[in-house]
C-alpha cells in the first residue's frame, strides 16, 4: 500500500475540506438546533461530484469527478469533521444505494437512476431495517408476493436515513410462503430455503401508490438534522424490473452495501475524532489556570497524545479498507476492523474533548457537545460495535459447522 495520496486524491480532499469547513461547518449547529436538513447542500455536493459513489471502474463514472474508494473515504471524513448528518447522507445515497445500483444493477437501471443520483437531482434511501431486523438482516419480515407483472410488497422499515427526501428506496423483503427461489443451475436443482436466501432486493420509487413515510417519533441524541422515517408498504406494486440482482440474492446486495457503509461510517467516525483532537488542542493553549496553560499540565498532555495516537490509527485502518476495496480485494474485515476501531476510538476522543473544555464542553457554546452525542450514532450505524466483533471473530475462525 502506498501511503501517499495521488495528485487526484490530494484534489478531491482539498476540495472536500474547503466544501465541508466554508459551507458545512458553519451551519451545523443550527441544523442541529432546528432538527432540518440543509437540502441546498445536497445539489452543491452533486456540483462537487462527490454523490456519484465510489468505484474501481473509472470508466462508467457519471460525474467528472473520479471517486475511487479511497477517495470516498476522504470525503467523508472532511464532511464528518463538520457534521455527522451530511456526512450521514453523503454514505446512504452515494456509499449504499449507488453503490449498490452501480454494483447489481442492469444497464437499464443504471441509465435510469445513476446519473440522475449523481447530480442529487435524485435522492436515494436504503430500507434494511426493521422493527425486528436490525443487526440480523436475515430475519426480515416484509414480504414480496409475486403478483401479474411484478411483485406486492407489505411490511415496515424503521430509521431510514434520507427517507423523507427520497425519491427511491433499495426495499429488502422476504419471497412470500408461496414463492421459491430456484437455483438458475439446472432445473433439477434443490431449494434453497435458508432465510437469506429467501431475500430479494428492490429499487422502489417513493411516488409508487402503496408507500407511505412519517418521521421517526421523538427526539434523536445525535445527527438531529438527519432524516430519520419510517417507511410503511401497503400492497405497494412495483414490475419485475425492479428487481435488483437475481431473486434471493438480496442478502448479498445487502451486505455489499454494508462493507461500503462501514467505510463511510468508519470514515466519518475519523473525521469526528480528528475534531475533537483539533478542538482540544486549539481549546487547551488557550485555557489558562493556576497560571499556565492547561496544555501544559501533564496529564491533559497525556490526553492529547492519546488522542492523536487513536486518529492516526483510525487514519491508517480506514484507509487500508479503503485501498483493498480499490484493488478489488475482499474488504469485509479490514471494513468491520476499521468501523469497529475508529468509532471507539471517537466515542473515547469526544468524551476527552468535552471533558477537557469543561463547563463549556457541557453546553452547545462549543461543538464538541454535538460530537459527543453524534458519535454514538456511528457505534450503531451499519452494524454496533458488538456486531463488528462478531463480523471479525468469524472472518478469523469461521463460522460454526
Amino acid at each position: 500500500m502506498n501511503f501517499e495520496l495521488t495528485p487526484e486524491q490530494q484534489r478531491i480532499q482539498s476540495l472536500a475540506r474547503q466544501f465541508a469547513q466554508e459551507e458545512v461547518a458553519p451551519i451545523a449547529r443550527e441544523a442541529d438546533e432546528r432538527g432540518e436538513f440543509p437540502a441546498h447542500l445536497v445539489e452543491r455536493m452533486g456540483v462537487l461530484g462527490f454523490l456519484a459513489g465510489p468505484t474501481t471502474d473509472d470508466g462508467r463514472q457519471t460525474t467528472k469527478l473520479t471517486t475511487d474508494y479511497l477517495s470516498y473515504a476522504l470525503i467523508c471524513e472532511e464532511l464528518g469533521r463538520a457534521d455527522s448528518s451530511v456526512r450521514g447522507f453523503l454514505t446512504v445515497h452515494a456509499g449504499l444505494v449507488t453503490g449498490c445500483i452501480r454494483e447489481w444493477g442492469t444497464d437499464e437501471q443504471k441509465a435510469h437512476y445513476l446519473p440522475r443520483m449523481a447530480t442529487g437531482e435524485w435522492i436515494g434511501c436504503y430500507a434494511l431495517t426493521e422493527p425486528n431486523a436490525g443487526s440480523d438482516a436475515a430475519s426480515i419480515e416484509t414480504t414480496a408476493t409475486p403478483a401479474e407483472d411484478g411483485y406486492l410488497l407489505n411490511g415496515e422499515k424503521i430509521w431510514i436515513t434520507n427517507g423523507m427526501s427520497a425519491h427511491v428506496a433499495i426495499v429488502f423483503a422476504r419471497l412470500s410462503p408461496t414463492s421459491e427461489v430456484q437455483s438458475p443451475k439446472s432445473e433439477d436443482a434443490t431449494v434453497d430455503t435458508r432465510p437469506h436466501k429467501q431475500i430479494c432486493a428492490f429499487l422502489v420509487e417513493t411516488a409508487t401508490p402503496g408507500f407511505h413515510r412519517e418521521p421517526m417519533p421523538g427526539k434523536e441524541l445525535g445527527h438531529r438534522a438527519s432524516e430519520h422515517v419510517r417507511i410503511t408498504l401497503r400492497e405497494c406494486h412495483v414490475p419485475s424490473s425492479a428487481l435488483l440482482g437475481a431473486p434471493g440474492e438480496g442478502f448479498k446486495v445487502a451486505m455489499s452495501g454494508l462493507d461500503r457503509g462501514r467505510l463511510g461510517v468508519a470514515a466519518g467516525a475519523l473525521g469526528v475524532a480528528q475534531a475533537c483532537l483539533d478542538a482540544s488542542v486549539e481549546y487547551s493553549k488557550e485555557r489558562r489556570q493556576f497560571g499556565k496553560r492547561i496544555a501544559d499540565f501533564q496529564a491533559i498532555g497525556a490526553t492529547l497524545a492519546d488522542m492523536a495516537a487513536d486518529v492516526q490509527s483510525a487514519r491508517l485502518l480506514t484507509y487500508h479498507a479503503a485501498w483493498l476495496q480499490d484493488q478489488g480485494l475482499p474488504s469485509t474485515k479490514a471494513a468491520s476492523i476499521a468501523k469497529l476501531f475508529a468509532t471507539e476510538a471517537a466515542v473515547r476522543a469526544a468524551s476527552e474533548a468535552v471533558l477537557i473544555h469543561g463547563n463549556r464542553g457541557y453546553s452547545n457554546e462549543y461543538p464538541v457537545e454535538r460530537y459527543y452525542r453524534d458519535i454514538k450514532g456511528l457505534q450503531i450505524y451499519e452494524g454496533t460495535s458488538h456486531i463488528q466483533r462478531i463480523i471479525i471473530a468469524r472472518e478469523l475462525v469461521g463460522r460454526a459447522e
